[in-house]
């Protein structure tokens, strides 16, 4: 199986430390590299993608949370901070944990489950993700087929999704990161750091709004282009 790629953005050595010894004992872990501020992130970024971020809050030049808001296509985040009042803004933008300083490698290996599980999974060398047509998720501790041509939109609800396709409404307990990585980018598009719309679904758009089966969907600030683009 293929590894989930990740990268830490943090500047206290101790915890950069610890970090890299707890990633090194998951084998579906492959570290790509350490940043002790947002900003050499950013520039890393421009030229590569990760799978996970592990991002600090109280970070020198840009703050943590600042950062991630920046943005547009961010992978999937695990925070870890000794400062839980961030918790809830963590989750609005849509966190897949926050690991509270000092965490026991038992509380990390649960956080980054949480970004393998739940459907995830890359593509064998000789396999194009746009060759299936369905996916399996986990609702209720059921997996349950969804076919791509059948979803509409995806909407978070912080931890949970709002799964609404032709057929029913799903809430599986993973982040828009997660779903985003599961879907042919062909095919869906985030539009918000909130939605993801099927193309082939969107009936009609503005520059503040796209209709999916008679439903209004914010678009974002920052990918309003990716509508023009199509």
């Amino acid at each position: 199986m293929s590894k989930l790629t990740c990268m830490i953005i943090e500047d206290e050595p101790l915890a950069v430390k610890v970090l890299v010894d707890y990633i090194s004992q998951v084998p579906f872990l492959e570290l790509q590299g350490t940043f002790k501020d947002a900003i050499l992130a950013t520039d890393y970024l421009r030229h590569h993608t990760v799978d996970l971020m592990f991002l600090d809050i109280h970070l020198p030049k840009l703050k943590g949370m600042a950062f991630l808001k920046t943005l547009a296509h961010p992978p999937a985040v695990i925070i870890t901070t000794a400062y839980h009042q961030y918790a809830v803004e963590g989750f609005d933008l849509n966190v897949t944990d926050y690991l509270l300083k000092p965490f026991e490698f038992e509380r990390f290996l649960v956080a980054v489950n949480k970004v393998k599980k739940a459907g995830w999974e890359v593509p064998k060398p000789h396999e194009s993700p746009d060759l299936k047509d369905y996916l399996f998720l986990t609702v209720q501790k059921k997996k349950v087929k969804i076919l791509f041509s059948e979803i509409l939109y995806v909407e978070s609800q912080r931890e949970y999704i709002k799964l609404v396709t032709t057929k029913a409404t799903y809430l599986p307990k993973m982040s828009t990161h997660e779903i985003e990585a599961l879907l042919p980018p062909a095919l869906f598009k985030r539009i918000h750091r909130s939605f993801i719309v099927a193309v082939r679904k969107i009936d009609s758009y503005t520059a503040e709004y796209v209709e999916v089966n008679g439903v209004s969907i914010p678009i974002g600030r920052g990918y309003r282009d990716i509508l023009e683009n199509l």
